[in-house]
């Protein structure tokens, strides 16, 4: 039986190379996103049978309400909802970050991941179905500048967890990615573009690549529907963990 996703986020990095790996694998793919003439380079690469291009901003309610409202009668019956969408910008300490940017990754990061997985809960009990969380390692290991972005993440882990408390008995599945560096346009997007700076965070670091976590997520669905991953943290071989801050008194 040919199965569904719903992917937010497919325009790019994580998203974009599941969307590929699920139509790849014969599933049917709803990919979500903003920039909608991306979405339609994946529908004409798979066919309109394998991906449901949804065009719209996750941060407009009312216009993932109509999406959803308006799916093909073939991609109605959803199994696994993958919430991708996400972003970091800005990566100045918190007395120098700006409120609006604080704000914005609450609002992408948060909220439609909630809006979402409430809307699809009751279909995806029916169908015993997954929901992976996109989360990080900014959850558990915080650095400087990650402030905001390392709280909605950890939020995203919290709620992926209490998701799978509640949904005990249902026959549900919920986990939590947790990924490390990874080169995508994730950087592009923290700094505002600045090439450059997303060229020297990846140099030399053999990140991990888009591809590589939607392999781990394309393996996760395929599991037996008795084996859960709750957690599942990934870093390139390069990264690892530093040591607390200590901070000395020069007057001392």
């Amino acid at each position: 039986m040919t199965k569904t996703i719903l992917i937010t986020g497919a325009t790019a990095g994580f998203g974009a190379a599941m969307a590929r790996q699920f139509a790849e694998a014969g599933w049917r793919v709803i990919g979500t996103g903003r920039r909608a003439e991306r979405l339609r380079a994946v529908a004409d690469e798979y066919g309109a049978d394998r991906f449901h291009a949804a065009a719209f901003d996750i941060r407009d309610a009312a216009a993932m309400d109509a999406a959803l409202s308006s799916l093909p009668e073939s991609f109605r019956e959803i199994d696994v909802l993958v919430n991708n969408a996400g972003l970091a910008i800005g990566n100045a300490p918190a007395p120098r970050a700006k409120l609006e940017d604080w704000l914005t990754t609450i609002e992408t990061n948060v909220t439609p991941l909630v809006r979402l997985t409430h809307k699809l809960l009751p279909k995806l009990i029916e169908r015993k179905g997954l929901i992976v969380n996109l989360s990080s390692v900014a959850a558990t290991y915080p650095y400087p500048g990650g402030n905001v972005y390392g709280a909605t993440k950890a939020f995203v882990t919290q709620f992926s967890l209490g998701l799978r408390s509640d949904l005990h008995g249902t026959g549900v599945r919920v986990t939590s990615i947790e990924p490390g560096l990874c080169e995508t346009e994730f950087t592009l997007v923290r700094t505002g573009g600045d090439q450059a700076a997303s060229d020297a965070l990846y140099k030399g670091a053999h990140p991990l690549t888009a591809d590589d976590i939607a392999g781990a997520v394309l393996w996760i669905a395929n599991l037996p529907p008795h084996v859960n991953i709750n957690r599942l943290e990934v870093m390139p071989v390069s990264q690892s963990w530093l040591g607390t801050q200590i901070f000395r008194d020069p007057q001392e």
